[in-house]
This record gives C-alpha cells, sequence and structure tokens, in this order.
C-alpha cells in the first residue's frame, strides 16, 4: 500500500517517485514492437494523404477513419499497454492509458503534452518514451491524471463548502481530535480545502485529522508532494492553495494513501466527517451495484452520528445510469439518513448527532 505524508522537499519527492516510476527502462524489450510500429509508419508516410496527425488538429470522421487505416488501434493498444506494465512500479489501473478512450491514433496524437507534441507515429512516440525520462514521466502523469478529472478551481463545491461550516458551528466539541476523510481525493485538492476551512473556523491542528485517499498511486504522489509534471500552470496554482497547510504545521494532520474504495474495510479508527465527490454515479463508479458497495463501506467508516457527503458535477448522461433518487436509496440502504447537501446528498449515521442534520 502506497501512503504519504505532505512534503514539498524536492528529494523526498524524487525518491519516494521512483518507487512509482522507475528511473531506467530497458528498451531491448520492445524491439519487436518498434520495428512493428516502424513497419506502419512507413506504410503510412508513403500512402497516406494529409492532414496527417498533429498537435491540435482539427479532427473528423475522415481524420479518424484514414488514422485508423494506418494506425488501427486494436494494434497499438497492446503494445502501448506493455509499455505502461513495464514503466510503472506497480500493477496499472484499467483504462489509464489515453488508447482506451481515443477514437483513432490522430486523436491521440492532436492533445500529446509537450514535449512529446511532435510525436506524429506511434513508433515516434514510443521511441521517446523509452529513452527519455523526463518525457516518460510527463506521459505517466498526462495520462493517468487528465485535466478533465480536476478542471480549474480548487473549491469545486462551494455549497458544500457551507454545508461543513454550517456543520462544524453546529457540533459539539470534545476531546478527541476531528477525524476526516476525503475518498476518493483525486489530486488532493479538497484534502487541503477541508484542511484551510478547518483553520480558518479556529481549529489548531493537533485537533484534527484529514486523510486523503485515492486508488492511483499517482494522485497520492501528487497531491502529497503538490508537484504535477505534466502541468506546470496547475502545479502552481495548487501550491498557491496549499501553502496555509504548510505554513501552518497542519500538514503534520495530513496524510495521503492508496485505497480502493470497492474493497476498503474499517480499521479500529472511524471517522467523524466523510467527503466522497466526484465518483458516484459518474465515467468511473456508475453502476448500481458498485455505488451500493461503496456507500455501504463509507457509513461503515464512520462514527455513530458521522456525516458523509457526495457531491459531483456530471453531465447528466451519467446520472441516468443511476439516478440521484436511487443514490439516495442506497444512503439510506446503507443506514444512512439522506438529504439535499450543496452540490450534492449527504447523509447522517445513526446515533449520536449535535443538534442534528441541519443545514443552512
Amino acid at each position: 500500500m502506497i501512503c504519504f505524508t505532505p512534503s514539498l522537499d524536492p528529494v523526498d519527492a524524487r525518491c519516494r517517485l521512483e518507487r512509482l516510476i522507475p528511473p531506467h527502462l530497458d528498451p531491448i524489450s520492445f524491439q519487436s514492437g518498434l520495428r512493428r510500429l516502424q513497419r506502419m509508419s512507413a506504410a503510412f508516410a508513403a500512402f497516406s494523404p494529409p492532414p496527417w496527425p498533429s498537435p491540435g488538429l482539427c479532427l473528423t470522421p475522415e481524420t479518424h477513419y484514414q488514422s485508423e487505416l494506418w494506425f488501427p488501434l486494436a494494434e497499438l493498444q497492446p503494445i502501448f499497454d506493455r509499455f505502461h506494465r513495464a514503466a510503472l512500479g506497480y500493477p496499472p489501473l484499467p483504462g489509464g492509458a489515453p488508447f482506451s478512450e481515443a477514437a483513432s491514433w490522430a486523436g491521440v496524437a492532436a492533445v500529446l503534452p509537450p514535449p512529446l507534441s511532435f510525436c506524429p507515429t506511434p513508433v515516434r512516440l514510443l521511441h521517446r518514451l523509452l529513452t527519455d525520462n523526463e518525457a516518460r514521466r510527463r506521459y505517466l502523469f498526462w495520462s493517468g491524471m487528465p485535466k478533465r478529472f480536476y478542471g480549474e478551481a480548487m473549491d469545486r463545491y462551494p455549497q458544500q463548502t457551507a454545508v461543513i461550516r454550517h456543520w462544524l458551528e453546529q457540533r459539539e466539541t470534545g476531546d478527541a481530535p476531528l477525524r476526516c476523510l476525503d475518498a476518493a481525493c483525486g489530486d488532493g485538492a479538497a484534502t487541503y480545502g477541508l484542511a484551510r476551512l478547518l483553520l480558518d473556523f479556529g481549529l489548531a491542528h493537533e485537533g484534527f485529522e484529514v486523510k486523503g485517499w485515492t486508488i492511483d498511486p499517482l494522485e497520492v504522489w501528487a497531491a502529497a508532494h503538490c508537484t504535477f509534471p505534466h502541468d506546470p500552470l496547475r502545479q502552481e496554482a495548487f501550491r498557491r492553495w496549499a501553502l496555509p497547510v504548510f505554513a501552518s504545521g497542519a500538514v503534520r494532520s495530513l496524510s495521503f494513501r492508496q485505497a480502493n474504495l470497492l474493497t476498503v474495510t474499517p480499521d479500529r479508527q472511524r471517522f467523524h466527517l466523510i467527503l466522497c465527490n466526484g465518483l458516484l454515479g459518474g465515467p468511473i463508479i456508475n453502476k448500481r451495484e458498485e455505488i451500493g458497495q461503496i456507500v455501504g463501506n463509507l457509513a461503515a467508516l464512520l462514527t455513530p452520528g458521522g456525516l458523509v457527503l457526495a457531491a459531483d458535477s456530471f453531465h447528466g448522461g451519467w446520472k441516468q445510469k443511476c439516478p440521484h433518487h436511487e443514490v439516495r436509496a442506497l444512503f439510506a440502504s446503507a443506514g444512512l439518513a439522506p438529504f439535499e447537501a450543496g452540490e450534492g446528498i449527504g447523509g447522517w449515521k445513526q446515533g449520536y448527532i449535535n443538534r442534528g442534520p441541519a443545514c443552512p
């Protein structure tokens, strides 16, 4: 299990990253794949009419059709899947490579990040990934942490933040630290945001614990180090967002770890507050039985009287697979009392509740 405490020390970041992305990769084992891609590229160069795959290319049905003629994804994906298995120090997550969602090689080439933008053929891309360590790291982060997962805003659910603030105002404090979990924390923006909120509310960092859980080890590393090798602009904004938490010393109360919410089981420590944003009913978890399993697991992680909040900004098409009212029903079947909470829903676990589930 991957578990990191936050640190902005570049030495810590480098040493930890080498556990996830080994610094050296043997290109010899990929010679047969390179030769296959070279033959495909030679045929493409000799006979394919323009426009050819390139950064920013306007993709049309004809572009995808021509690309599939010369570079069929069914032949490319096994080669790049093998690259991912060799390049990562852990088993890759299903569907992580960009080829799993692209309509054609042209669709991949059009959005490749620097310094891979000018790899118009798969053989050029694979050769660069095998021989350039920095390019390989950027590619792995880019393919595993696409920008669409996170958006631009750090506080993506301000109405939910208002619900948490109101809950803090109503809550009767005790001697034990307030224990919070950001389940499916992704890049950790909401984890740091929750710590900021607790500090702004007047809690000392000794009075709370905030844990961030995500299934992807690269997200665990990126969150812990506020570092995004594939997106320097995101990194700059993210560090500004996390700075108050580091400056106050509250990072000693934070941690990030790899966890699969479908299989996680409660340990001796339970949580008073759990966030599970951007997951339930979306593109990754949208089957009713999987949503029910996760909701049940989160309910088991709550203390009596604890609160779980789940918000999302998914396109309505995903919600058709498991509509909002069905998610509410799953909350109720897990022993939670559901209620509307900002951009999503909330659920109280039966037990002692400080002044009840009043919301602004």
